[in-house]
């Protein structure tokens, strides 16, 4: 059955050497992001009516299908069949991990709606989903080239193991509460960083620096991170290129 594997995924592009798991892990991402990208297009020629481009998926009654629906189940179906197949050098086990990325990447598009329970996805609150598809890109990149995480290589005791692990996952909390995400998804796999984010300054905005920054630290902390600065640019810039720009909030109503 070799011969018909896959095989320009059959050599791992980083180490040159056959190493299935981070092959299928290498499809997962792909597909990932070609099915983000693709959904993402669609919705955006949605917005902008082009004539010829199909719209949403709605019932008879009107009821709209989101895409994080087909993304759902697809994950599950692809999920259910990669446990029933023997082993992961399959080529059915290859198209099962193609189906869980694209599943992925049409659930993802729509992060914000799990979290908001509401139909979001062109408001400022919307752009949380392109935080999520980037983490998870990061994330996968990562683990595909080979990077463990919490520095874990595997020949740790056990005790030395959860120690490690706890530790880190402590600091790595304190930093995601401090408004610094991308800092402490980063953590998990490079050692050090998490007791870099714990100590650093958080956003004023964060649920650490509402709980626990006043007077001077809340100076500092609004001075160090304003809403225009050139960080804030960029990555709006960025999340704007990939995703669109997020409608104008709507003008409050006169009472």
């Amino acid at each position: 059955m070799s011969g018909v594997q896959l095989a320009f995924f059959s050599v791992d592009p980083f180490r040159g050497s056959s190493e299935p798991g981070r092959d299928t892990a290498f499809l997962v991402m792909l597909a990932f992001l070609v099915s983000f990208l693709f959904i993402r297009t669609s919705a955006r020629m949605i917005r902008a009516q082009v004539s010829w481009w199909p719209g949403n998926v709605e019932t008879s009654s009107g009821l709209h299908i989101h895409h994080l629906v087909w993304g759902i189940c697809l994950m599950t179906a692809a999920g259910f069949l990669a446990f029933a197949f023997e082993t992961p050098a399959s080529p059915w086990y290859q198209i099962a991990a193609v189906c869980f990325g694209v599943g992925a990447g049409l659930t993802f598009d729509e992060f914000a709606l799990w979290v908001n329970l509401s139909d979001v996805y062109w408001s400022k609150q919307g752009r949380v989903s392109l935080d999520a598809v980037v983490l998870v890109t990061a994330f996968m990149m990562l683990i595909v080239i080979g990077t463990k995480p919490f520095g874990i290589e595997g020949n740790e005791s056990p005790v030395t193991t959860v120690t490690a692990v706890a530790g880190d996952l402590v600091l790595i909390v304190i930093t995601f509460l401090k408004g610094r995400i991308g800092l402490g998804a980063l953590a998990v796999f490079v050692p050090g960083l998490a007791l870099w984010g714990a100590l650093r300054l958080g956003k004023p905005h964060s649920p650490w620096g509402r709980r626990r920054y006043s007077g001077k630290k809340l100076a500092r902390a609004q001075k160090r991170f304003p809403p225009d600065s050139l960080g804030h640019r960029m990555r709006d810039g960025f999340l704007n290129a990939i995703g669109g720009r997020p409608d104008p909030p709507a003008p409050s109503a006169d009472v």
